[in-house]
């Protein structure tokens, strides 16, 4: 049987890593990642064509600022990149999901299970 395991992409960017996007002015933290676009065709459809990214990449949930806004962001990896000013982000929900901002990245909390 052969072995697909190198087919998948895995994610460039971890859990509680902050990120910019190449396009659109935001900085975000990465919350979760889907391997691939797990979004609506609807939300798809509203980027326009000729900044539409491929869907077979991951795709991350971001906590985003743009300097005016906070809000939740979805976006490719191909259109993200690291970003290295080491500055925590100012959006209340950071502290629901991290435990504190440490070397430049946030780290989660530790979660509970039963």
């Amino acid at each position: 049987m052969p072995d697909h395991s190198s087919d998948q992409r895995s994610a460039k960017f971890d859990i509680g890593q902050v990120v910019k996007h190449n396009l659109f002015e935001f900085r975000g933290v990465v919350f979760d990642v889907d391997p691939e676009f797990s979004n609506t065709e609807e939300w798809w459809q509203a980027i326009p064509e000729s900044v539409r990214p491929q869907k077979d990449q991951p795709f991350y949930h971001l906590l985003a600022t743009n300097g005016d806004s906070c809000y939740v962001a979805y976006a490719s990896e191909g259109n993200l990149c690291a970003d290295n000013t080491g500055q925590p982000l100012s959006h209340p929900q950071t502290r629901l999901i991290f435990e504190r901002f440490e070397n430049g990245r946030y780290l989660p909390k530790q979660r509970m299970a039963n």
